[in-house]
């Protein structure tokens, strides 16, 4: 894949936060669309074996997420809250897997132009180490690896 795709998964050891980020052939206000429209959400969101079903989705500030992966393994939910909502630009809101409940992640996604295309960049603060090192170790990379995959190829049908 050229140098414009590649993808970035920071974890500093001792450290409470990872920094992503991936190029992606698409306008920001495409890549927008994409993560924020419910009809193709469920078209990127997660690891292809779940199916990604939506059951709250209030995209503005203060509003509030929770999205429910199914597969043959069984159901997984996660939550959170919409802090900031800029069209085109960034949503922060934070992250909740409610199989661990209590361990909120508070993520601040980003996008730029680059070149043709657009710059992904999330931070995810965590409350502890802890708590990022068992988000880490649960395979979070691998996911968000195949959910940007995911997205890269939706972007560029629309």
């Amino acid at each position: 894949m050229p140098a414009t795709e590649s993808q970035t998964f920071i974890a500093e050891p001792g450290g409470s936060q990872v920094v992503t980020s991936r190029y992606l052939p698409a306008t920001p206000e495409k890549v927008f669309q994409a993560l924020t429209n419910p009809d193709l959400i469920t078209k990127w969101w997660g690891p292809h074996r779940y199916e990604t079903v939506i059951d709250e989705y209030e995209p503005r500030r203060g509003g509030r997420w929770r999205f429910i992966h199914k597969g043959d393994d069984g159901e997984y939910a996660f939550n959170g809250v919409i802090h900031e909502h800029v069209p085109g630009e960034r949503i922060t809101q934070t992250f909740e897997f409610e199989g661990m409940p209590g361990h909120v992640a508070l993520e601040q996604l980003s996008l730029a132009p680059e070149g043709d295309g657009t710059r992904i960049t999330t931070v995810s603060a965590f409350t502890s180490v802890e708590d990022r090192d068992g988000m880490v170790n649960s395979g979070m990379e691998g996911g968000l690896t195949e959910s940007y995959d995911r997205l890269v190829e939706l972007v560029q049908t629309i």
